[in-house]
């Protein structure tokens, strides 16, 4: 899982500048409508709404940005309504890829969709189509330069979690059960732990192999033309591409 862990490395590189540029507040304001439509806006009894304000928050989006999509998911303001759609594909290789992404027009959203698949050596597939090679887990990362190994591991376990990974260079990754994962994130908390960032993903069982620059140069243009589009909230994929490759596709 080291290509994945550097995946996830390259994609904080991204939203930062993203954030930069207005962009992520966009991706979040509709998962704090949809969460809020969906779950209620108090967010200490809407877990979804509670993650969704935390990640607005680690990008300093204005509490008064937050409070109006809150608002408008409860129906207190006015404003367009999305519908979460997911997409499932293959990636050059028949790397599996899911797309998740809200939309105020699916027909728009899907012809987007299809067309970056399409110009990047990828097809998108049926739904269900790969979903079956991902599993639904929660994440926590953990700065590495300010705990030990053991002593991550032991809070990590005490607090309800599953395991912990040491691949990324820079974070501890605590898994957990997708269920659990607020309640493990609030036990580390309250055992001093601090989170840099805690989420809902999905985790592949298996993964595809690619060994050639070519290939995973492609494949990471796919990605990133994905991740790009502005109704499109999370990506996954189930590559395993070894880390020398990597650092020279991201240079």
């Amino acid at each position: 899982m080291a290509g994945h862990s550097r995946w996830h490395n390259i994609k904080n590189k991204k939203a930062k500048a993203d954030a930069q540029r207005g962009k992520i507040f966009t991706k979040i304001i509709k998962e704090i409508t949809v969460a809020a439509r969906l779950g209620g806006g108090d967010p200490q009894a809407n877990p979804r709404l509670r993650m969704a304000i935390e990640k607005a928050k680690e990008v300093n989006m204005p509490s008064e940005n937050i409070e109006r999509a809150i608002k408008r998911g409860t129906g207190e303001l006015e404003g367009v309504t999305y519908e979460e759609v997911r997409y499932e594909g293959y990636g050059p290789e028949g790397v599996a890829i899911i797309v998740d992404a809200m939309t105020d027009n699916r027909n728009r959203t899907t012809a987007e969709i299809r067309h970056i698949f399409s110009k990047y050596g990828g097809n998108l597939g049926a739904s269900g189509c790969v979903s079956f090679l991902f599993e639904d887990k929660g994440v926590i990362y953990v700065d590495k330069s300010k705990y030990n190994e053991d002593e991550i591991f032991e809070k990590a376990i005490e607090a309800g979690a599953e395991d912990v990974i040491t691949d990324d260079q820079d974070y501890y990754e605590i898994r957990t059960s997708a269920t659990d994962l607020y309640t493990v994130k609030e036990n580390l908390e309250k055992a001093g732990v601090e989170i840099a960032k805690a989420e809902l993903t999905k985790l592949p069982t298996t993964t595809v192999k690619i060994n050639d620059e070519e290939t995973a140069t492609k494949l990471m243009k796919l990605l990133d033309a994905l991740e790009d589009n502005d109704d499109v909230q999370k990506v996954y994929a189930n590559f395993d591409i070894p880390e020398n490759i990597l650092e020279k596709v991201e240079g």
